[in-house]
């Protein structure tokens, strides 16, 4: 069997980041440092910081008054910046750069009187927090059928945001129907590059593979996006945490086994995996290297 890796793949900018965010507040700081839900969404990354003495909680109330609290690389809407001023909450903001950059779209739409278009996953950190930021103007459009029926105040001033980690394909689809439907959309196509990249990859290794493996979370949105691309180009594909998921039955009769994790994934999670593969060959396939470096937040230079 062979085995190709698709690349560039794993953690992007803002999972490093956020990632040495935490790990920073523990040595700097010390134990307890508490986490605002998932860091990123992957089970691996959050079991390791909380071996180091990180506390995940779901809501502010579950952090004790005038302690130290980390806001996920997901972003958070402005009721909860407010609720962690009024807790006496120290605040290590690690939100991912690209997301800030949609809020603050938002918000100077909103406060050009525009109705805002999100498009993205109902119950996903990011939408909640981008669309805490003008929730008035804000409409959320998860398909095609919601881009067709949506109804705004003034159809000649609407704007379209998205979500960082859609499918690129499907967004362009939807965008496509908003635009027919109101011809002077403002479109601001905030898929960031990490995930435009992941899939680009995966797509093209599609056509040398019999089986797609994504490693990742099952809550992780560009991880299942990943997974869609792969089944669109006609290939089998499995979105699985580790090798322990692995199904003998989706190797019976596969020659080459394609490979791909999310941008919160632990490149060890891809070693685990090839090496339970037993591979004969193992084929690297790089589509586009990738440079892109966050600073941290000015509270930890």
């Amino acid at each position: 069997m062979e085995v190709v890796l698709s690349a560039p793949r794993g953690f992007c900018a803002g999972v490093v980041r956020a990632v040495d965010v935490v790990e920073l507040c523990l040595e700097r700081f010390g134990s307890p440092v508490y986490v605002r839900r998932e860091i990123v969404h992957n089970p691996h990354v959050v079991s390791s910081l909380k071996s180091k003495g990180a506390v995940f909680v779901e809501e502010l109330d579950d952090v004790p008054e005038g302690q130290r609290v980390i806001f996920s690389a997901h972003g958070v809407s402005p009721a909860v910046w407010k609720h962690s001023r009024e807790r006496g909450l120290k605040v290590v903001d690690a939100t991912c750069p690209l997301v800030t950059k949609v809020h603050l779209e938002a918000l100077k739409y909103a406060s050009e009187g525009y109705s805002i278009f999100l498009i993205g996953h109902t119950g996903h950190d990011e939408v909640i927090g981008t669309m805490g930021e003008a929730p008035e103007s804000s409409i959320l459009v998860e398909d095609i059928a919601r881009a067709r029926t949506v109804q705004v105040p003034d159809p000649e001033r609407v704007v379209a945001l998205t979500q960082t980690t859609l499918s690129v394909d499907d967004t362009s689809e939807i965008m496509r129907v908003l635009k027919e439907r109101f011809p002077n959309l403002v479109s601001r196509n905030d898929i960031c590059y990490a995930t435009t990249n992941r899939q680009a990859a995966v797509k093209a290794i599609t056509k040398e593979v019999d089986l797609v493996l994504v490693i990742g979370a099952q809550n992780s949105s560009n991880c299942n996006r990943l997974r869609e691309v792969a089944e669109a180009e006609g290939v089998p594909a499995y979105l699985i945490s580790g090798p322990a998921d692995i199904q003998d039955e989706w190797l019976e009769g596969v020659e080459r086994v394609g490979i791909t994790s999310g941008a919160s994934t632990p490149e060890r999670l891809v070693d685990e995996v090839v090496a339970s593969l037993k591979p004969t060959r193992v084929r690297n396939v790089e589509l586009v290297e990738e440079v892109v470096f966050f600073p941290l937040p000015r509270t930890l230079r």
